[in-house]
């Protein structure tokens, strides 16, 4: 099998694993809004205070103050906890996008420099 055989096989596998994965995402997080009818998807703010409250048998209070709620003196406004949520998912989806392109950029351009020919005309051996 010739260089670019192999290498059609390898991106049309590759396509076929992707698509399927996709679908299976969607359909985990799709499912649960078809097959759970009637549920309430609520955040887990409120339903951890009510199992601390079931597991207590009291009243849930909090450690301390939220500290930007305490710098200016009132709870923040739905759209600035909004934008704080959305600023911290974007650092986190950099800093895995960035894992993910250098593990790829890692494989992509390592093996090359393992294949490079030697002064003798030779391929390097892999893996010394």
């Amino acid at each position: 099998m010739d260089t670019s055989t192999k290498t059609s096989t390898n991106t049309k596998t590759r396509t076929k694993t992707v698509v399927i994965l996709i679908i299976l995402a969607a359909v985990l997080i799709l499912a649960p809004l078809f097959f759970i009818r009637g549920a309430e998807f609520e955040g887990s703010d409120g339903q951890g205070s009510e199992m601390v409250d079931e597991v207590t048998g009291g009243d849930y209070e909090p450690w301390f103050e939220p500290v930007l709620e305490t710098l200016i003196g009132g709870e923040l406004p739905g759209e600035m906890e909004t934008l704080f949520f959305c600023i911290q998912t974007g650092i986190g989806v950099g800093i895995i996008a960035y894992g993910f392109g250098y593990l790829a950029a890692r494989k992509k351009y390592g093996d090359e420099e393992d294949s490079e020919p030697e002064s003798d005309g030779t391929l390097a051996a892999q893996g010394s």
